[in-house]
């Protein structure tokens, strides 16, 4: 059996400030040479999170025996089974030497070199490289090592500008021989080992490991950064369970607003609260509600597959449809949580709701109209924000309302914005306890009117304890949300400004060749680091380029499956939009232009392609829609984006190279690198 423990078994719970509460097992080269393979297997057994069964025992030791015949020449330091929170998994062995960093990953028995577990060692690697502060002026190796292979390609060394190596792999006996080999390109000393191993790890999940890792008992504080900029996410997180704990002691109704920039966490301290609050038999049950259906279903689906391989793995017999169920109590779609408190007068099950995105929740025109239409009910004269306050308020004694606030991210007709949320609680539920996050009064909620009506009565509390101000979707360079407002608002210089501070650690290019395009994207992404097309749900005049968004993906298909499957992302076919994207996240994207919005003499100008041509959008909610299709699509990549403007074609009226040039244009004048 090959020796897969790193990828089956969740961690617990555990401070990451040291390796001595991550690795099962370290000690120095010498001394692990000396101790007996039964006193090496006894310590990986003790920390265990995990029943050790026979397979596991046998590919211990066969790792070992391995390790101790390899190794004996080199001086240093190894840890097995070195845990990476952000993965939820742990790695074989890590070999600290004085130059080097070696990442060891193990198939037992195995004879091919699978091209899942190549890049198994490189996500290894590369997390050890962007998360780990001792990690980040050190050169790693990844080695991929079946112990069954009869033959191994040639070793070849190919490493990238951060130091990091595309893995080797090697059949047994090799690894000594790829050491002294590696050596040979690093002779100076680099690696105080003392220090690498009581540096901080720092990691900045995706959403989809994010829900993962709390799902299987992870704290959100395990989990993500811990560096001063992102503190607030434990401390918001905190901060709400107080909520929670007052409500319930005091017979209290809470509302609160949480507020943050893209990617600083929001929907990560929703899903923290609404996990730690998951069991249904709990007085405390919380759901997780949105209504961004791509959202829920993904995270839905990952929580199912995750939870299904981890008990199937440790030999349970259970049903992934009943999983599944589970897993739905707690992360819903909004509309299935309205329309249940349509049916009878009751209550809600839940005494926590944690709305993502509250800004979306529809208006009261958009309200009525879909009851009407879908429910046979006529005359419903509540907002959605009123009707799910006053179904949480037939609780008789407490509850806590969420509401997770993103700025700029309106993206549709109906969508009601937060100020909906504070004019309901205001008129029709005097008896609730406000709480708002301090910058919810910033343009960019558009809070309007409906901030000044409650800020000063005294059932309302301020606290910067409700803003996430720092953005860890790309933790390469966390002002990305800052480049693009100034982009979109045609702040020129200041997006020069930002600009500067991101080309060395988060790459932007731009390019009139979709090719070239594909081609920088593929040349940047390693390991299993996922890659998409997006696109504007307007954006119509892709089709020749065989971008068609009105062939809608499945975002599970699009999000969670992998290389070999041309419906994923990684294929660079099918484009998401902003509407399935809105809330996820790849590592490196392509933003595909179109003339949906185009930059004419110094201003945006907004189209809309209906029949054989383009009509102008005239409606100002219609071009702030537009507008921010974009922000969400460009806000959308951890590691690094290329923008694809079309040339156009002068023989296709729809395609008007005049339509893009300018956009173009304004683009390239900011600074952006052109590729060709």
């Amino acid at each position: 059996m090959p020796l897969n423990s790193e990828s089956n078994h969740s961690e617990p719970n555990q401070n990451n400030s040291t390796h001595l509460s991550r690795a099962w097992f370290s000690s120095s080269i010498s001394d692990f040479i000396v101790a007996k393979p039964f006193e090496v297997l006894g310590e990986l057994t003790k920390n265990s999170t995990f029943s050790v069964d026979l397979n596991q025992r046998d590919a211990w030791l066969g790792q070992i025996a391995e390790l101790k015949s390899q190794l004996r020449e080199f001086n240093g330091s190894i840890l097995l089974e070195y845990s990476i929170p952000r993965m939820g998994s742990r790695i074989d062995a890590v070999v600290l030497t004085s130059s080097l960093i070696f990442i060891l990953e193990f198939k037992v028995g195995e004879s091919s070199f699978e091209g899942t577990a190549i890049d198994q060692a490189w996500d290894y690697a590369l997390d050890l490289k962007n998360f780990h502060e001792g990690s980040h002026n050190i050169p790693i190796l990844p080695i991929l090592i079946a112990t069954g292979a009869r033959s191994s390609p040639p070793v070849s060394f190919v490493i990238a500008k951060d130091s990091v190596y595309k893995p080797v792999s090697i059949g047994s006996n090799e690894l000594k021989n790829v050491m002294k080999l590696a050596f040979v390109r690093h002779p100076s000393e680099l690696l105080d080992q003392k220090n690498w191993l009581e540096s901080g790890y720092q990691p900045t999940p995706t959403i989809v490991e994010a829900a993962r890792n709390l799902y299987s008992r992870h704290s959100v504080e395990a989990i993500a950064r811990s560096d001063a900029g992102a503190k607030n996410l434990a401390s918001t997180s905190s901060f709400i369970e107080e909520l929670v704990d007052k409500a319930k002691q005091n017979k209290q109704k809470i509302i609160c607003f949480v507020t943050g920039v893209p990617g600083a966490g929001k929907t990560l301290v929703g899903l923290n609260v609404a996990t730690r609050k998951s069991d249904p038999g709990s007085p405390t049950h919380a759901v997780f509600l949105s209504g961004n259906d791509p959202l829920v279903e993904v995270l839905v689906e990952a929580l199912t597959r995750d939870e299904f391989d981890r008990r199937k793995i440790a030999g349970e017999k259970v049903r992934k449809g009943d999983i599944k169920t589970r897993v739905r109590a707690f992360i819903q779609k909004v509309h299935h949580f309205r329309d249940e408190g349509l049916i009878d007068n009751k209550a809600p099950a839940d005494h926590i709701v944690i709305f993502d995105e509250a800004q979306r929740a529809w208006n009261l025109e958009k309200t009525s109209d879909f009851m009407k239409r879908r429910k046979g009910i006529t005359g419903f004269d509540k907002s959605e924000p009123e009707f799910l306050i006053s179904y949480l308020n037939r609780h008789q004694d407490w509850a806590l309302i969420v509401c997770l606030v993103g700025g700029g991210q309106e993206i549709h007709t109906g969508e009601a914005g937060i100020g909906a949320w504070l004019e309901a609680v205001n008129c029709s539920f005097p008896d609730w306890k406000i709480f708002i996050s301090n910058s919810l009064k910033d343009r960019e909620y558009a809070a309007g009117n409906a901030i000044q009506l409650i800020e000063n009565k005294a059932r309302v509390e301020t606290s910067e304890e409700l803003h996430l101000s720092v953005s860890m979707r790309s933790f390469r360079a966390e002002n990305v949300s800052d480049f693009v407002k100034a982009v979109l608002d045609k702040d020129q210089e200041l997006a020069r400004n930002h600009l500067l501070g991101l080309v060395e650690r988060y790459p932007i290019a731009l390019t009139r060749s979709l090719a070239c395009a594909k081609s920088w994207i593929r040349g940047k992404a390693r390991g299993s680091e996922r890659s998409g097309i997006l696109a504007s749900s307007k954006a119509m005049r892709l089709k020749p380029h065989a971008i068609d968004i009105r062939a809608s993906i499945n975002p599970i298909h699009w999000f969670l499956n992998g290389k070999d499957d041309t419906r994923s992302s990684y294929y660079l076919e099918d484009a998401a939009t902003e509407f399935q994207v809105q809330g996820l996240e790849v590592d490196w994207a392509c933003v595909s232009w179109d003339a949906d919005l185009r930059f004419v003499s110094n201003s945006w100008s907004y189209h809309d392609f209906k029949g054989t041509k383009w009509n102008n959008v005239r409606k100002k909610d219609n071009q702030k829609y537009l507008l921010n299709a974009y922000r969400v699509l460009l806000t959308r990549a951890r590691q690094g984006m290329v923008i694809f403007v079309p040339q156009g074609d002068p023989e296709d009226p729809t395609r008007n190279p005049e339509f893009y040039d300018s956009t173009y244009a304004y683009l390239m004048g900011l600074g952006i690198p052109v590729i060709n």
